[in-house]
This record gives C-alpha cells, structure tokens and sequence, in this order.
C-alpha cells in the first residue's frame, strides 16, 4: 500500500488530499482553445532521431510513473496464525485453477527451478502447530521443500490413487486381464475429461483473462460465497443507454481561516448534502442550488456515513465557534440530521458514566437502525434517532476499559481499548444496538494498538499488527469473527506492498478502497507497471471470510487505469476507475459472479475537468455514486487548500449523465 499522496507545497501542514486550483473561469467553464483550435492534439517534442514521441504528463494525478526495476519474485508473505487448520498455499488469482501460481503482478514470468512458486501477493498458510514467526503479517519465504497445493477443483490426488490398478495377492491371486485394464482406462478417460470440464470453466475459457466480457471467477449463479447460496446480482444500478457525464455543478471552497475538517456528506432522491463551515447543506440533486441550510454552534467533527431508509443520520459538533482565547472548542454536541427537510431535529451533549459535569468529548459517531453511537476516549453514549433519547451509556471498568469507536450499518459493533498505553489490549464486540449488551468478544492479538470496524455484518475488522504493515495504511491483516459467538474464522494477511486499501488509526469507522460482500472482501492491489508505454494499472481481487483463501475473482483496471471498491450493490461491487492524465474516470459495476465490469459513468476527457476529478484522492475524499449521480468531495479545508491547478478552489464536484 502506497503512502500517502503529499499535499501542496502551499498547504499547512496536515491539510493532505487539499484541493488544487482550477482554470481561471471557474471549472467546466469555456476554455480559451489551443493553438491549432479546441480539442486540436498538443504535439509531442522530437527526440534526437527526429520522430515525434508520446507526450508524458509532468505529475498530476494518473500521470505514468516510473516503471519499477525488475528482478526476482518477492519473497511470500505468511500469513497470521489462522483460526482452523493450516493451510497450504493456493494458486494465484487470475491463472487457471490446477497449474502452480508464478510471482508477481498477476503476470506470469519464468519460475526459478527447484523453488516452489505463488501467486501474487496472496497469504499463506502456516504449518500445523508452528508459532509465526518475526511478527504478525510479516513476509516469510515458503517452508523448504513445501510445493503449493493444485487449485479448487483439481484432483488432490493422482488419478491412479483415485482409480487403483488391482494388486496381486501374495499367494497369486488374479492378474490384471486385458479387459480390467480397459476398463480402468475407459474411468480414467471420463475423470480426465470431467477434470479439463472443471479447469476450463474456472479458468474462464479465455486464455485465464479476469474480469473481461468472457466468463470469469465462476459461471453466474455458481456459489462462490460458501454459504450454500448464488452470489452476485440484485444490484440496483444500470448502465445508461450514454454513460458519458457531463458536470452537474461544482462548490467552491468556503472561505476558512484554518485547518477545518469537513467530513460528511450524502445522497437523497433529490439532494446532495455537504458539511461546510458552521453549517450542514443540501443542494439540488442536478442544478447544485443551495435548497437548505443548517446552521450550527460549532464546527462538525464527526459524521455518520450511514443513513436510515428515510434519510435521517447524525453528527457530532463542537459546542460554539472559536474565539480569540478559545481557538479549538470542545466536540461535544450531538444531533441527529433530517436530510429530507433539512432540519436539526435534536441535539444534545452528555456527562460520562462514572461521574463529573463536564460534557463528553466525541470524536466518532455512528447509526445501526434508529440508534446512534457516538465515542471518544472519555466515553461514550447511544440516542434515539428520532427522539434523542438516551439509551444507554457504556460502563468503564475498574481496568480502565471504553468503547474507542463503533461501527454501525446493518449491525453495531466496538472496539473496546484496555490495559496500559505501552501494552494496550483491544476487544471486538458485537453489540446489541437497543441495549449496548455485548453479543459476543473476540480478543485480538497482542501488538495490536489501533483497530477499524470494517464491516459489521458480516463482522469483519482490520488492524496493524505490530506496525507491521510498514506503509502508513493502517493495515497488516483482516479478521474475520463470527458476530453471534465471537469465534474467529479467518486472519487474512494483507501485504502492505500489495494491497491498497487503507484506513486511519484515530477512527474506527474510517476505512476506504475496501468492499465487503458474497461472503468475501474485496480490496484493490497496489499500483503497479502496465503493459503500455506510460502509466500504471491495478487490480481488484476478493478473500473468502470463511476461509481466508483468496478466490478466483480479480477485476484489470485497464492500462493507465487504477481502481478501488466504493460499496456493494447487491452482489455486485460499485468501483471507482481513477483517470490516466489524458482521460475521465469511470464508475463501474463488477458482476459479483462472473466480474464482467459495465461502465455506469465516464467523465469528461477535457484538461479543465480532469485537472479538478484528478485533484481528489481516493484516500482523502468522500466518493457518493447512485443512480447516475457521482459526487466527489474534500473532508479538509485549509487556508491555501485548492481543487486544481490554477487557483480557483472546490469543495465538491458532481457529474451526472442523461
């Protein structure tokens, strides 16, 4: 997983993914035409032989890299301690099932004999009854002498073991006649054809191309989820008759004195709903008019990402405006929002469980259902939605244990922080949202200090193990718990130099590139080199959560492309395609079966649109797509942020097609 992108050179410091300036004009207005006319191509310098060569952009988001140096495979990582039996290394994503897996990027390349191969960046599995070794997550070399196991669907066995030839007794018994062994060999035709059946159908009959118009990762309906069950299907977006966009409006940035966080934003059927300075507002759906505004005493300083079906969620926000002598205000205000009507329907601030006067301070806040959660590491308190009532509060226990930060959604779950600073000890646990009681724990390793909810049905957590993820992500290894028993089911190993996806370590709600669904996890593989002459590409690929295995499934960006999962759909995966420097992003729909990616949304291809699309990192931006509506947004403003080059600044761009 890559660093962080770093900001402007005129940024403050902490203001990351701060907006560029635009053209002058405003963006998406008329821009004065090159020479040679509008649209007319920019042509390349010579080289010294005279011929005219490709143009490379000079930075700027998507523009090529260089390509990294070449040499031998990377060493395979090993996997954390599972919760089953061990389990041997399987083969890469994106090659036919039953032929060993070969290193790197999902592209074959000579095998090194007398070593065992792998598969690109996939976790293995640890011998029985051996302790991990240099840390959670951290990168070991295969087991001397240990070769990966075939693909699923493969015989596990040689056929002769499975179709045994009859043996001579030791007092002479019958020989192996003529007719037996035609017998044996006319079984052993039929298993040999049923076996190719297997391998060609998993292997999409396409030369093993993934994520393409031909058939991949399984035929539709097929279960690939382990759950007795299809995957895939049900999504609610189509693909236009003309997934060309066009720019809907674009917010200019408000004007703000300092560094200013302005996390959250949502969709409703008619409006779009940003936080600004002081104030929540929603905007006409298409035309981008302010419709409504909610002013409030202070600045927002956590917003829920999650809705109820009549478009209601909550906030939490400081208790007034800075003054002179107060410059930072204390975050200890709720409220609960109603999107439709743009309303403040309550707000309320709380004392903490044990005892004092003093207003809990929140820096998280969530909503599962009607109850909204909000925490901070001097407690923590869960409202009614409609009425603001207060439900239950958690206890902190003689060992000094509180709730650091829920995750809502579908269902609620903790993160529980104990012991000391130096040694602390998480806890995971699922709760029930109308009582806070705990359903069930899951205690998670030692050397884990920080923890994120990434999912809560199924419950699936992400953590740092050891800060051995080395990258800034936040991310060694996802688990995955049985919510009703807390039982772990599965540690994947996410390699920080293969996987993309990435979540911040003061919120446990705050994950991104990251997708649960069909019983799997969905995460983006790192940037790497392409097959054309500039830029880099990437992939999408999947775990199984009940076993930890990675699946057949992998989704190509496509040369200069770079994708990440947004949400579910159904069983399909919304993605985000980020734009090469001569090109539009996409928004996309992976089918969850057969990977065949549709294009919902192409973006404009002109420099003044795509300097402002290219401005807003996947990391540090909030991306909202539904029904032919794409919104991208800042969660940071600062003194000298902008959103592209030439100075004009955005706090919000949307892009709709017909």
């Amino acid at each position: 997983m890559t660093q962080p992108p770093q900001p402007p050179n005129d940024s403050p410091q902490g203001g990351f993914g701060a907006p560029q300036d635009p053209p002058p004009g405003g963006f998406g207005a008329p821009q004065d035409p090159p020479p040679g006319g509008f649209g007319a191509p920019t042509p390349p310098p010579a080289d010294p032989s005279g011929k005219q060569q490709a143009t490379p952009p000079t930075g700027g988001f998507g523009a090529p890299q260089t390509p990294p140096p070449t040499g031998a495979p990377q060493t395979p990582p090993t996997a954390g301690a599972p919760a089953g039996p061990s389990q041997q290394p399987g083969p890469g994503y994106g090659y036919p099932q039953g032929q060993p897996p070969q290193p790197g990027y999902g592209y074959p390349q000579a095998p090194v004999p007398g070593q065992p191969q792998q598969g690109y960046g996939f976790p293995q599995g640890m011998p029985p009854g051996q302790p991990p070794q240099q840390g959670y997550g951290f990168p070991h070399g295969m087991p001397a002498g240990q070769p990966p196991q075939q693909g699923y669907g493969y015989p596990t066995a040689p056929i002769q073991q499975q179709y045994p030839q009859p043996q001579q007794s030791g007092d002479g018994g019958k020989k192996f006649t003529t007719r037996m062994q035609i017998i044996v060999a006319a079984s052993v035709a039929v298993v040999l054809v049923v076996v190719a059946g297997v391998w060609f159908a998993s292997s999409g009959g396409d030369d093993g191309k993934k994520g393409q118009a031909s058939q991949s990762g399984g035929s539709a309906g097929e279960d690939k989820g382990g759950q007795g069950g299809t995957i895939g299907g049900g999504g609610k977006e189509k693909a236009p008759a003309d997934p060309q966009s066009q720019v809907a409006f674009q917010l200019p940035d408000p004007k703000a004195d300092d560094i200013i966080r302005v996390d959250g934003s949502w969709m409703t059927d008619k409006a779009y709903v940003k936080t600004g300075v002081n104030e929540i507002v929603g905007y006409d759906a298409v035309k981008g008019t302010k419709l409504w505004s909610i002013p409030l005493a202070g600045q927002v300083c956590a917003a829920s990402r999650h809705m109820s079906k009549d478009y209601k969620t909550a906030i939490a926000f400081e208790a007034a405006k800075p003054t002179a002598t107060k410059k930072y205000q204390p975050c200890n205000q709720v409220g609960a929002l109603d999107l439709n009507t743009g309303k403040l329907m309550w707000s309320k601030s709380v004392t903490a469980a044990t005892s004092g006067d003093e207003p809990v301070r929140f820096n998280e806040i969530t909503l599962s259902g009607t109850t909204v959660a909000a925490a901070g590491t001097e407690g923590g308190a869960a409202f009614d939605l409609n009425t603001g009532a207060e439900r239950w509060k958690p206890k902190v226990s003689t060992d000094g244990c509180y709730d650091a930060g829920y995750g809502g959604g579908e269902a609620l779950a903790v993160v529980r922080k104990c012991g000391t600073y130096d040694e602390p000890q998480l806890v995971i646990q699922s709760l029930n949202p109308t009582t806070g009681a705990p359903v069930s724990s899951y205690k998670m390793p030692p050397g884990v200090e920080f923890a994120n909810i990434v999912s809560t049905k199924p419950l699936v957590v992400a953590a740092d193990v050891g800060d051995t993820a080395g990258d800034g992500s936040g991310i060694s290894d996802f688990f995955s718990i049985d919510a009703n028993t807390g039982k772990l089911l599965t540690r994947i190993a996410a390699d920080g130099e293969k996987y993309a996806a990435r979540c911040e370590s003061t919120a446990v709600e705050s994950c991104k590139k990251v997708a649960v669904g069909n019983n799997r996890i969905y995460v983006p593989t790192e940037d790497h080199e392409g097959s054309g002459e500039y830029g880099d590409t990437n992939e999408i690929v999947s775990f199984d959560l009940t076993t930890g295995k990675p699946t057949s499934d992998r989704a190509d960006a496509g040369d200069r492309y770079t994708m990440f999962p947004l949400r579910m759909d159904g069983g399909n995966i919304i993605a985000y395609k980020m734009p090469p420097y001569d090109k539009g992003g996409q928004v996309i729909s992976i089918d969850g079966s057969t990977f065949k990616q549709t294009v919902l949304m192409e973006n404009p291809a002109e420099k003044s649109v795509r300097d402002v699309e290219s401005s807003f990192t996947g990391d540090y931006s909030e991306m909202l797509y539904s029904a032919g509506r794409f919104y991208i947004s800042q969660t940071m403003l600062s003194k000298s942020s902008g959103a592209s080059l030439s100075g004009k600044k955005y706090l919000a761009v949307a892009f709709v097609t017909d």
